[in-house]
C-alpha cells in the first residue's frame, strides 16, 4: 500500500513539479529507507575520509570567499583580547574607520589563507588509519574533526603561519595594526601592546576552519540526504546503528 501511494506521489511530482529522477529517488529512499550491510574496514576508512574531505572542501570553499570569515558569526576573527583597550580608546577618539580597517584586514588574511591551505588538510586526512576511522565513525558528532584537530594542529600551524603572514601584508593588516597600536602606545600611562598578530590570526583561522569542518561532518551524520555517495550512505548507516 505504501509503495502504491509513493508511485502516485512520484507521478504527481513529475507532472506538476518537474522533479528530476534523482530528486525523486532521494525522497523515496528517505521515506522507505535503504538497508545497508556493515561496511568492511576498508570501506569504513574510506567512507570517513570521504566525509571529512567533503566537509573540508565545502567548508574551505565557503571560508575562502570574500566575507567567508568576516560575514560569518561562527568564525569571524575579532580584535585580540589583549588589545581590547586599544580598540576602545580608538573608538572613543572617533577612529571608527581605523578600527574597522583592522577588523576587516584580519579576516581578509584568514580568507586568503583558507583557499591556499586546503591541500594541507586533505593530505592530513590520508594519513588516518583504519582503526582510527572505525572508532571515529561510532564516536558521535565532531569525533572526526576532534581527531584531526588533535593530530594535525602542530603541522598545520607551521604550514599555515607563513601563508597568514604573507596574507596580512597583502591586505595591509600589518600596516593598519601598526598604526593602531602606535596611536595607543602614545597614550600616557598605558601598558604598551605588542601582540603577535600573525600568531593570533593563524590560531583563529585554524579554529574557524575546524568549526566549519565539524559543521559539515555533523551534517553528514545527521542528514541522510547529505550522504552523497553509496559508501557514505553505507558507512554512516552503520554509524547510525552504533551510536554511543
Amino acid at each position: 500500500m505504501i509503495r502504491l501511494k509513493l508511485t502516485g506521489i512520484l507521478l504527481i511530482s513529475i507532472l506538476m513539479f518537474g522533479c528530476t529522477a534523482q530528486q525523486i529517488q532521494q525522497t523515496v529512499s528517505a521515506v522507505l529507507g535503504t538497508t545497508y550491510g556493515d561496511p568492511t574496514e576498508q570501506e569504513a576508512g574510506q567512507g570517513l575520509k570521504d566525509a571529512l574531505g567533503v566537509g573540508i572542501t565545502k567548508g574551505m570553499g565557503l571560508l575562502s570567499q570574500t566575507d567567508g570569515f568576516l560575514g560569518n558569526d561562527l568564525v569571524r576573527i575579532p580584535w585580540p583580547e589583549q588589545a581590547k583597550q586599544v580598540k576602545d580608546i580608538m573608538l572613543s577618539l572617533g577612529m571608527d574607520k581605523q578600527v574597522e580597517n583592522v577588523t576587516t584586514s584580519l579576516n581578509r588574511a584568514a580568507e586568503k589563507a583558507s583557499g591556499i591551505a586546503i591541500d594541507v588538510f586533505l593530505q592530513s586526512i590520508k594519513q588516518m588509519t583504519v582503526t582510527d576511522a572505525i572508532q571515529i565513525i561510532t564516536g558521535g558528532n565532531g569525533a572526526g574533526t576532534a581527531y584531526l584537530k588533535k593530530t594535525t594542529t602542530p603541522i598545520l600551524t607551521e604550514k599555515f603561519r607563513p601563508i597568514i603572514d604573507q596574507s596580512l601584508g597583502q591586505v595591509n593588516a600589518t600596516k593598519y595594526w601598526t598604526d593602531a597600536t602606535t596611536i595607543y602606545n602614545r597614550v600616557p600611562l598605558v601598558k604598551p601592546v605588542n601582540t603577535d598578530l600573525t600568531g593570533f590570526v593563524t590560531e583563529k583561522a585554524l579554529d574557524g576552519v575546524f568549526k566549519m569542518v565539524e559543521k559539515e561532518e555533523n551534517n553528514i551524520r545527521a542528514n541522510p540526504l547529505a550522504r552523497t555517495t553509496e559508501i557514505l550512505k553505507k558507512v554512516f548507516s552503520f554509524a547510525d546503528k552504533n551510536k554511543k
